[in-house]
């Protein structure tokens, strides 16, 4: 299951938590509020944006995310969805609606603009969880800093698909005790250049799990598993509707002297969306085939399947 919440650290609770009217002054108004005074927030990171579209594990994905040690943690979320109070009191809550895809590429660019230049930023959905190389005992700021430190200034992330194998138990897909994941069929092709149609330097498309199995079901811009979920903000930087960045060398896989760090986002989000859309929620019975493995919630595990890449971090 995704690594338990820490031990409430008191001195982060006085410095942070300063009660006014019965709530936190770390509630913003709006996404507009938040950008004028968010200065402070984005002036190093790392800084993990997290878009919540539904209810489903979003106080999981919070907590996980609080424990990978991002600096701050800022929750885009309905102002109907109700937080714990542990939770809440940790976070920046800024009211949103993701119902529009737009609209969350929208909100990470405007972030993008007020981050002072070389924050580290993340964003993920609810029913997402990050693991990267060795995250069982190391923060995701000691990652970046080496990362920092090979002339990176992104990060590829594979977005692993689980699900849950029992969907009649489980019959939206999701399952923290029941997940399982794809242990093989993954493939990468090569990144074509729209003008030239040749081949991008170290860029490629990555595909492979339940979007692949299910591809009929998935829009077209659905169907990879690549993301740049890890960056640094820089000026003109933006976030495009494919995951990409305006920004080549941001979507290149590795350096070109060496293999770099990748981490994945292990992602309830497609057995979500396919057991909720009508169109393919009643053909599909399981998502279980003979490639399903248990998850065991443990970065050593996507290390040892090759889903993600420790490069030169020991």
């Amino acid at each position: 299951m995704p690594a338990r919440l820490p031990e409430f650290n008191s001195n982060r609770q006085t410095r942070k938590l300063a009660l006014k009217n019965g709530q936190s002054q770390m509630m913003h108004s709006s996404l507009g509020e938040f950008l004028s005074q968010g200065t402070e927030i984005l002036a190093s990171g790392p800084v993990a944006m997290i878009f919540i579209e539904d209810r489903v594990e979003m106080t999981t994905t919070l907590r996980h995310h609080l424990d990978c040690g991002f600096a701050e943690v800022v929750a885009f979320v309905p102002d109907a969805f109700d937080l714990p109070y542990d939770v809440e009191s940790r976070i920046h809550r800024v009211p949103f609606d993701c119902s529009r895809r737009e609209a969350v590429f929208d909100a990470i660019n405007r972030v993008i603009d007020v981050a002072a230049p070389g924050c580290w930023l993340y964003y993920c959905y609810n029913a997402e969880y990050l693991f990267y190389p060795f995250s069982e005992t190391r923060s995701v700021g000691e990652m970046l800093t080496f990362h920092a430190e090979e002339r990176r200034a992104a990060m590829l992330t594979y977005v692993i698909d689980l699900y849950a194998a029992n969907l009649e138990a489980h019959p939206n897909g999701v399952s923290l005790e029941d997940a399982h994941l794809d242990k093989s069929g993954y493939y990468a092709q090569a990144r074509l250049d729209p003008e030239t149609g040749h081949p991008l330097e170290r860029q490629l498309d990555f595909f492979g799990g339940v979007r692949w199995r299910y591809e009929e079901h998935i829009p077209k811009v659905s169907r990879k598993i690549d993301r740049i979920s890890l960056f640094r903000a820089r000026p003109g930087l933006r976030l495009l509707e494919d995951h990409r960045f305006n920004e080549p060398e941001y979507n290149t896989y590795a350096c070109p002297w060496h293999h770099n760090l990748t981490a994945a986002v292990c992602s309830f989000r497609t057995a979500k969306a396919l057991k909720r859309n009508p169109g393919s929620a009643f053909e599909i019975e399981s998502f279980y085939w003979h490639n399903s493995t248990p998850f065991d919630w443990q970065a050593r595990q996507l290390l040892d399947l090759g889903l993600i890449e420790p490069g030169q971090w020991f």
